[in-house]
């Protein structure tokens, strides 16, 4: 016990005197999660909003293909991203595997399904309140989804930030494609593992408090954009 209490004390300790590993790896984390998300939303978003209003052969099965690809098992895109950008791979000339770059593909990979799914079903109920008006005003299928996604911002914000927050959790695709090198891909999820299986408690249990930190905080944007867009639409 008094072991554990000395190792939460260096954390801390660590937190507050923004020790320069500490921060390193924070920052990276930060950097690769908030442009995958950035990526997956000019993707995922559009993506939903046109799921949503327009209807073809198919849809549904689309809509249930994406539902299920929300949940992909991130060892196994990591896994499939990792062959695609080895050498042997189709995309192993550009040499991306084990640098940020890969990092940022794979939870693309993984939260673009997650966003556009969710982002679908916003609009979609949208659509239904709409649908007669925007009809009416004569408004093409682009126009009408451009209107969509204006009007729901503040639930679709909401959308984006449950992505920033699974991005920010993600380990296993990662740890494959970024390989977890010191200094170079090594983010806050595959050093707490690396540095827990070293006895590292210190350096482990800080990146662990910052990052619940930052999961909490995210939440908590999440809820107070969430009661902003009710009284919006209040």
């Amino acid at each position: 016990m008094n072991d554990i209490s000395a190792a939460l004390g260096e954390a801390l300790r660590l937190i507050a005197s923004a020790d320069a590993q500490l921060a390193q790896i924070v920052w990276l984390s930060v950097r690769v999660s908030c442009i995958a998300v950035a990526i997956s939303s000019l993707i995922a978003l559009p993506l939903g909003a046109l799921l949503a209003i327009t209807r073809f052969p198919g849809r549904q099965a689309v809509v249930a293909v994406l539902n299920a690809l929300m949940g992909l098992p991130p060892v196994v895109v990591g896994l499939l991203i990792y062959l695609m950008l080895s050498r042997a791979g189709p995309l192993g000339q550009f040499g991306l595997l084990f640098t940020p770059t890969a990092m940022i593909i794979a939870q693309a990979v993984l939260i673009t399904p997650i966003i556009a799914a969710l982002s679908r079903q916003v609009i979609e109920d949208a659509w239904r309140e709409y649908e007669e008006q925007l009809h009416s005003l004569g408004a093409s299928t682009l126009s009408a989804a451009q209107t969509l996604l204006w009007d729901t911002r503040f639930a679709l914000m909401t959308v984006v930030l449950a992505g920033v927050g699974r991005a920010a959790a993600e380990v296993g695709a990662v740890m494959i494609v970024g390989g977890n090198i010191d200094g170079v891909t090594r983010v806050m999820t595959t050093a707490i593992a690396l540095e827990t299986s070293k006895g590292d408690l210190p350096l482990a249990l800080g990146l662990g408090v910052v990052l619940v930190a930052i999961i909490m905080g995210v939440n908590l944007l999440a809820h107070g954009v969430k009661l902003t867009a009710q009284r919006y639409y209040g």
